[in-house]
């Protein structure tokens, strides 16, 4: 599960994308996973523009009306995703696709259609890549913190809590690279992602196992595991969307507002069981805890309603691991 329309363009943008040419194209296809983002789905599907093949899997079944949304588009397909979570849902994408390629896109950002070209054609170009993601900006034009990371280790769970990695950025889980600037490494975002269809098929896909929330990282470790390298392009820059979402949508996500970080918390707690012995595990989640004791604090002196229930929904996820999307 992280703005204007204006893709790669701005202060701090990258070069512009270089388009495949049109006889050496491979064949691509974006997978757009949607829960009630009507809204976003149609300015991405306009930021795309008319020719680019897509593969909308709607988690709302219907409910807002992204299936009539995509009934005219040429070359786009609808599944009915039963709100089985992003990892799944995604999943779903790629199995029913015949591109050789798939980019993952989230409803909330703008790739063009020259950026998704050039990530396809850094794969197609190197069979040692896995992955290549583009590197997703705020409304400031800055790269965002969380475009990629490393795997967590007991040092980088104490980096990252207690926010070192703004004076070492390399140092901790997630990862804030400059524009244009080549760095390595261990997982990259699947907010806009592109991989062989084939790869991330054998490599299993996105592990199911999460709900939302680092199923890339945990994919990113099934790349390395593989021998394969991953590659974050920190000179193509996708923007995130702004006003794009209708009052609806707008209180729905009001609404889910302790379940997010709950889930969050939930699915880094599931990751650090899933791949630590349970000493390891539990220190991490220990740390991870105790790094959000002082935001806590903050918020109640300050009266903050919202960041006080944002962390602790983040702490009753890390302490019982519980969905609260999974009965």
């Amino acid at each position: 599960m992280t703005d204007t329309l204006d893709d790669t363009a701005g202060p701090a943008a990258g070069r512009q994308a270089e388009p495949v040419g049109a006889d050496s194209a491979p064949s691509y296809e974006v997978v757009l996973v949607t829960y009630h983002s009507h809204a976003q789905v149609a300015g991405l599907l306009d930021a795309l523009g008319p020719t680019v093949p897509v593969a909308v899997v709607d988690n709302a079944s219907g409910a807002d009306g992204v299936p009539a949304l995509v009934a005219g588009r040429a070359g786009t397909r609808c599944l009915d995703g039963e709100n089985v979570g992003f990892a799944r849902a995604a999943n779903l994408g790629a199995r029913s696709s015949t591109a050789d390629y798939l980019v993952f896109v989230n409803p909330d950002t703008r790739p063009t259609s020259a950026v998704l070209e050039s990530l396809v054609a850094d794969l197609a170009a190197d069979p040692t890549l896995g992955s290549v993601a583009a590197a997703t900006t705020g409304a400031d034009g800055r790269i965002e913190l969380g475009v990629g990371g490393w795997e967590p280790t007991p040092r980088r769970a104490l980096v990252y809590a207690f926010g070192l990695h703004r004076r070492w950025p390399r140092a901790g889980v997630v990862a804030r690279p400059q524009v244009g600037e080549e760095i390595e490494l261990g997982w990259i975002t699947g907010a806009c992602l592109a991989v062989r269809r084939e790869t991330f098929l054998r490599l299993g896909g996105f592990d199911e196992r999460y709900f939302v929330y680092n199923e890339d990282m945990a994919f990113g470790r099934a790349v390395r595991e593989a021998g394969l390298r991953q590659r974050l392009r920190t000179d193509l820059l996708v923007r995130h969307a702004t006003s794009s979402s209708g009052p609806r949508e707008t209180a729905r996500r009001g609404a889910q507002l302790p379940k997010m970080p709950q889930q969050k918390g939930a699915s880094m707690a599931s990751y650090l069981v899933d791949h630590n012995g349970p000493v390891v595990a539990t220190f991490m989640r220990a740390v991870l805890m105790a790094g959000f004791l002082p935001r806590l604090g903050v918020a109640v002196l300050r009266r903050d309603r919202d960041a006080r229930r944002h962390h602790l929904a983040y702490l009753k996820g890390q302490a019982t691991r519980r969905s609260p999307y999974r009965s």
